[in-house]
């Protein structure tokens, strides 16, 4: 069985024609299960892109809906892979939105960027693989486009927490002046939900993510929502625990009676002092970071540059 298979393989790659109509055929296919997934929910998406209309909203729903394939094929790759699990599907969207991706349908968009990242990367490969390589079996040669796609499938993962650090960090190194701006806004007598959105306006140039964040806040509370909650959900989005310990701040100063300002002052005081504790850190942990590079790299130069011209005396001399 095994000959059979490298036979069928070595007659694939052979003929590039052949080649590129397999890997259409597999495009096809791919795009065929897709299809054939979403007439299986046609129903069950319907129903929920019509909730809540009249009869003419529905129809008039179900003939947009008919007209926009892109948007079935987020809607059935959200139902399918983003909801499979309730507490995965709420772990995966906390983490797009602290990428900054805040679309309701970012976790379809994200399973969609996974499944075409392997298919085109894994076709991709078979067709540029032995370009590259030159001559090699097929059993090397279908190892390696697997692999490809495998990289295509995690790439969209690595993104995501690639955005979700440098945002952090962003937020990280923004909170103190953040925190220094919410002391004079309410020192010059202004409100909480006013500081919030005037701060953001002043933010927008230098931490354009935390304004953002700042901006959805304010936002939040014109919708109803209360201080306390939104800027929970505020740190929870920011994914830092200065913004967590905010929110308790507040809250805990409202029940207790405390003054507001003093609170900030304490807290923006304690903000910076952490920022100033996290340079130094950074500072003390530099040379044991650079013995490795100097170990390597610089020291073996300067031996060799005082040391071989006294070889080359020694071995003058010696002849």
């Amino acid at each position: 069985m095994m000959n059979a298979l490298d036979a069928l393989l070595d007659a694939l790659f052979a003929d590039p024609a052949l080649l590129v109509a397999a890997c259409g055929g597999a495009g096809l296919a791919l795009v065929g299960v897709l299809v054939l997934g979403m007439v299986q929910n046609r129903s069950a998406l319907r129903r929920r892109a019509t909730q809540g209309l009249d009869p003419a909203g529905r129809h008039g729903a179900a003939g947009a809906d008919r007209g926009k394939p892109l948007e079935r094929l987020t809607t059935y790759l959200e139902t399918t892979f983003a909801q499979s699990d309730e507490r995965q599907s709420r772990v995966l969207r906390l983490q797009l939105v602290q990428a900054g991706f805040f679309d309701q349908r970012a976790p379809a968009y994200y399973f969609a960027a996974r499944i075409g990242g392997a298919a085109a990367l894994g076709l991709g490969g078979l067709a540029l693989i032995p370009l590259l390589v030159g001559d090699t079996t097929s059993a090397s040669l279908a190892l390696y486009a697997a692999f490809v796609a495998v990289v295509g499938y995690v790439l969209p993962s690595f993104y995501v927490s690639h955005r979700i650090k440098a945002r952090a960090q962003e937020h990280r190194v923004g909170f103190p002046d953040f925190m220094d701006l919410m002391v004079v806004c309410s020192e010059a007598g202004l409100s909480l939900e006013a500081s919030v959105e005037r701060i953001a306006r002043e933010l927008v140039e230098g931490y354009p993510s935390l304004a953002e964040n700042l901006y959805m806040v304010s936002l939040e509370m014109r919708a109803g929502k209360s201080l306390t909650e939104s800027l929970e959900r505020f740190g929870r989005r920011l994914g830092i625990e200065e913004a967590t310990m905010l929110a308790t701040l507040l809250q805990q100063s409202a029940e207790l009676g405390t003054s507001l300002t003093q609170s900030l002052k304490v807290y923006s005081e304690e903000m910076r002092n952490k920022r100033l504790s996290r340079a130094e850190e950074k500072a003390y942990a530099l040379p044991a970071k650079l013995v490795v590079p100097l170990t390597l790299f610089i020291f073996p130069v300067l031996l060799i540059t005082l040391l071989l011209p006294a070889v080359l005396q020694v071995r003058a001399a010696m002849m």
